[in-house]
């Protein structure tokens, strides 16, 4: 394939504010971008070498056989347009939004005498289309609240004024229990009726303040007049509208309109939450997935929803809250990053809905795909430790004894942050005298992988000892003296704190109580605990057992040998009838051996 002359492009470009197209070798569209300086972004994709060390931008430039442009305006232009593009052509490598078109809308009919209803489908009518609304409980909701709030009409019925003065309908059952005003037969002006309709409009916009104010006023006049049955219809209707803007409102009023975003990503996902504020009330709320493409950067894909959400939802706020700055500059629209008050209030809010989002979709993911966990926690383990490599391959090494007598050490090995059982391993300690934990340490370590090299076994990428700096020190020179110090990464963990030791460090690190990267060093540290005091308690019965047997006379240190072979343990030998013993004793050690326990087991009169 010939290399692309990407000059000859290049050099028609101009410095200006638009968006970019990519196309392949078959003329296939593959990549829409935006750029405040056209020429200069371009350029970058061909001259800047950061693409050569993100191998999906290499492959995408690879791909290249053809460039087109669009020049616009403004920056926010370009935005915009790059949006509806990619929408339009989904190119393959551009992240791909979650489509909108599932979501339910609260719809004002384009009639007279406007319906207030539910729908899936936007029609263009000249109908007013509200949302649309995350879950369909919420919308319910809102649908309910205007139902109990006001006495709107449910029929299809075309009440055209021409219809209504020919008298060609009769009022209905829901007009006789109260829910409707009768506008079929002229009981309701048109005009009254589209006062509902835009209070209406109102309350889903937020603007529920005003209404209240109003309601209050008509209520003291109510009751001035006497009029104590409209004062109770009124007074219910304000306690339904409170109610609701308690739920709803979040800040204070003051806060006219802002949109807020916030973002949460891994390797593979971004996930994106929107909040519409409207004076002080949350009126709109989603959080959308965008799969990956390019190794795209939080601020890039936040760019990118910013544009989806405020195209889908009509958005002309003035004002955006975001958690970073963003590269975009537009005189019509102020970008804030806020860093205490109602506004940072706001975004942190925005940022525990998406940290939700991500945990709820990741765990469902991972439900279906097992090796997706698996995958993220290694990432993160790498991320949290400092890692050079993946932890697939972890060891953990602890050391038990019993007043300095029976020492032992043993070591759990995971594989892909699972226990690895066959692999378990435990040392008899032979050079250490004394109860040393330090030396028995260096022993067991220098041991361990001295072996794994001669047998010209893989090293794991990390290893943990149960233990603080000095531990953690004598396990270092025993790597030292293997001169495998520097293939993989050891640390020390102290119980106490769950304080994280590396080599050479003074102060230790401190992991997140509740991350997954603690409870699985955790989990090795507890394993390798209890494979190491089953195997001290083995050990240290059968050695209590072998003193006390050699002490009964005509019973010596041979015998004692033979018969811990045999029966393994101190209970079974304890069970064990005539017949089995003189499968290993003669007459007269069994006629003792059995006489020794059964007295033993007879209680003191």
């Amino acid at each position: 394939m010939q290399p692309f002359d990407y000059k000859a492009f290049i050099k028609n470009i101009p410095h200006k504010p638009g968006v970019y197209q990519y196309y392949d070798e078959h003329n296939e569209l593959i990549y829409i971008g935006k750029a405040k300086d056209l020429k200069n972004r371009v350029t970058s994709y061909f001259n800047n070498d950061s693409y050569k060390v993100n191998a999906k931008t290499k492959v995408l430039v690879s791909k290249i056989r053809n460039i087109t442009f669009t020049i616009v305006d403004t920056e926010i232009d370009a935005w915009l347009l790059e949006n509806s593009l990619i929408k339009k052509y989904q190119p393959r490598y551009n992240v791909l939004l979650k489509d909108d078109k599932t979501y339910p809308w609260i719809v004002i009919k384009n009639e007279h005498f406007p319906r207030i209803q539910y729908t899936r489908q936007l029609v263009k009518d000249g109908s007013k289309y509200l949302g649309p609304y995350p879950s369909v409980s919420m919308m319910h909701y809102i649908l309910n609240l205007i139902k109990e709030t006001y006495q709107l009409r449910t029929c299809n019925l075309a009440l055209s004024q021409a219809n209504i003065a020919a008298k060609k309908f009769k009022v209905c059952l829901e007009y006789q229990i109260g829910n409707c005003k009768g506008p079929c037969e002229n009981l309701q002006p048109e005009t009254d009726y589209q006062k509902s309709i835009e209070e209406i409009k109102d309350i889903l916009n937020g603007k529920i303040s005003y209404i209240l104010k109003d309601l209050k006023q008509d209520i003291e006049n109510a009751a001035k007049e006497l009029n104590f049955e409209l004062a109770y219809k009124l007074n219910k209707k304000f306690e339904l509208l409170e109610k609701y803007q308690s739920k709803s409102t979040i800040v204070n009023s003051s806060i006219t309109e802002v949109d807020v975003f916030s973002i949460a990503s891994d390797e593979k996902l971004a996930f994106v939450n929107y909040l519409k504020v409207v004076h002080g009330t949350i009126i709109q709320t989603q959080t959308i997935e965008i799969k990956k493409k390019l190794d795209e950067t939080d601020e890039e894909l936040l760019s990118i929803a910013i544009s989806e959400f405020r195209t889908r939802y009509k958005s002309n706020s003035k004002e955006i809250v975001v958690p970073f700055d963003l590269e975009i500059n537009d005189e019509n629209v102020k970008f804030t990053v806020p860093k205490q008050g109602e506004k940072k209030k706001l975004l942190d809010l925005s940022q525990k809905n998406v940290l939700f989002f991500k945990k709820d979709k990741l765990e469902q993911y991972e439900k279906l795909n097992p090796d997706l966990r698996t995958s993220r926690i290694l990432q993160q383990m790498q991320k949290d430790l400092h890692l050079k490599q993946l932890p697939i391959h972890i060891e953990c090494f602890d050391n038990s004894n019993f007043q300095g007598d029976f020492p032992v050490s043993a070591i759990v090995v995971f594989k892909d942050a699972k226990p690895s059982k066959k692999d378990y391993r435990h040392f008899n300690v032979k050079t250490v005298e004394g109860p040393n934990d330090f030396a028995t340490m260096e022993e067991a370590v220098y041991r361990r992988y001295k072996r794994l090299l001669e047998e010209e076994q893989s090293l794991p990428q990390l290893v943990i000892i149960d233990g603080g700096k000095g531990q953690l020190s004598s396990a270092v020179k025993s790597l030292k003296k293997l001169g495998i110090f520097e293939k993989l990464t050891i640390i020390g963990i102290a119980k106490r704190l769950e304080e994280l030791y590396y080599p050479g460090d003074q102060y230790p690190i401190y992991l997140d109580k509740k991350s997954e990267t603690l409870k699985v060093i955790q989990q090795l540290r507890d394993e390798a605990h209890r494979f190491g005091i089953t195997f001290h308690r083995n050990k240290r019965d059968k050695g209590t057992l072998k003193t006390e047997l050699e002490q009964i006379e005509g019973i010596g240190k041979a015998t004692a040998d033979k018969l811990l072979t045999h029966f393994k343990s101190v209970k079974k030998i304890k069970e064990t009838n005539e017949a089995e013993l003189l499968q290993v004793l003669n007459k007269k050690q069994t006629a003792t051996l059995l006489k020794y326990f059964t007295k033993k087991e007879t209680p003191v009169q």
